[in-house]
């Protein structure tokens, strides 16, 4: 599903490589969180109706990344291969049947997507695309250092930008993510869900998109026609 990342005002999470998903949460994480410095910052892939209330009421700053759905269930289908946590797919029409009808972990994209839309124009929201990052890097830096806050010299987001593609997060896997590089890293692109799916699957999900999202905010920022047909 979509991956959030939130910069909440009072404290910050043990020093990682990484922010703590709030999902996976120890019964320890908790206090460990309340004691550090502010500003902690926290990823989740749930859905937004579940996240703690807390986060509305204090105006909590929110970046919602999403992905359009196609290149979406590729991902997660081979994510879910080398995952050691999540379930291994039987194939890829099973998963691609379990990903439609929103049975698998974390739940359905619609719904994701829907919850969303009736935040997008929330000022504490911000939602970019995995594309638009793609498309234009330094700009989508730039964009995220203004939403939180952070004042950065040019040379700042340049060094951003540089250390933020997917080669060079490839490159620096092995610090970052230690065992799990293979999981996280594969290709990076835009779509690849051409090598999988077949044309009854991409004209089921041409069908589910024009049923949910269009004529939303979101589905516009999403580009479908561009990236999914």
């Amino acid at each position: 599903m979509q991956k959030i990342i939130a910069a909440s005002s009072p404290g910050a999470g043990p020093d990682s490589k990484m922010p703590p998903l709030m999902e996976f949460f120890s019964p320890e994480m908790q206090p460990m969180l309340n004691r550090a410095p502010s500003p902690r910052f926290l990823g989740t892939h749930m859905h937004p109706d579940n996240i703690p209330p807390s986060f509305t009421a204090k105006k909590t700053k929110t970046l919602v990344i999403f992905r359009n759905p196609k290149d979406t269930a590729v991902s997660f289908y081979h994510f879910s291969e080398k995952n050691p946590v999540l379930p291994t797919p039987e194939s890829w029409d099973k998963f691609y049947t379990e990903f439609m009808s929103g049975d698998v972990p974390w739940g359905s994209y619609f719904d994701h997507a829907l919850a969303w839309e009736k935040r997008i124009d929330d000022p504490n929201v911000m939602i970019l695309t995995f594309e638009e990052l793609k498309q234009d890097l330094y700009r989508g830096v730039r964009q995220i250092s203004q939403f939180f806050d952070f004042t950065l010299s040019e040379e700042q987001v340049q060094t951003i930008t540089q250390k933020s593609t997917f080669n060079a997060m490839k490159e620096n896997s092995k610090e970052s993510h230690g065992d799990l590089t293979n999981v996280f890293f594969r290709k990076g692109v835009v779509g690849d869900w051409k090598n999988l799916f077949s044309e009854a699957q991409s004209e089921m999900m041409d069908a589910e998109f024009e049923k949910h999202l269009a004529g939303t905010k979101l589905g516009a920022k999403i580009k479908y026609e561009l990236h999914c047909k």
